[in-house]
């Protein structure tokens, strides 16, 4: 038998190869949320075992592949967990408040949200939405206009009389 212990360990592997991806593809989707990341997961053990820099024959192919398997899954684990740690961001008083979130604060938060829904509300249907899709959903004016089946230069009207609308409402709760 002129073939060595790393020839046949490869062709042991070639032959079974069917079988143990399917059962690494079963093994990894049931450990990774990702189902994205399983078929790169399978392809480290194969690579890792076609890699393996032995000349000692692998007693239980199954359960090498298996130890393969449970490495690859802790080496993504380790790094997942140094990008996490990468991106943690320490708290800093002085660039983000360390302003209280009290009731007043909060209240006054809430009448505020409150006073823009009513003068939003306020608005003629049409003014309204063209200044919702405008401002809320970022659509431009040509596409409203489109949209509507108006003119760009009614969409514009139509913006220009909602700022000044809200403006107006706004001016008027904080001078009250």
């Amino acid at each position: 038998m002129g073939r060595n212990t790393h020839d046949i360990s490869h062709s042991t592997l070639a032959l079974e190869a069917g079988p143990v991806r399917r059962w690494l593809s079963g093994y990894f989707h049931r450990r990774v949320r990702d189902h994205d990341e399983v078929e790169d997961l399978v392809q480290d053990v194969f690579t890792r075992i076609v890699a393996r820099d032995s000349e000692e024959a692998v007693g239980h192919l199954g359960g090498y592949v298996m130890r393969t398997a449970a490495s690859v899954l802790a080496d993504r684990a380790r790094r997942r967990a140094v990008r996490q740690a990468d991106l943690h961001i320490v708290h800093d008083g002085d660039r983000h408040g360390d302003d209280a979130l009290d009731p007043e604060r909060v209240l006054s938060g809430k009448q505020d949200l409150h006073a823009a829904t009513a003068a939003l509300l306020s608005l003629p249907e049409r003014t309204r939405t063209v200044f919702v899709l405008r401002r809320l959903e970022g659509q431009r004016h040509a596409d409203i206009a489109r949209h509507l089946g108006i003119s760009i230069s009614a969409v514009e009207k139509h913006m220009v009389r909602a700022m000044r609308h809200l403006s107006a409402e706004m001016e008027k709760r904080d001078g009250a």
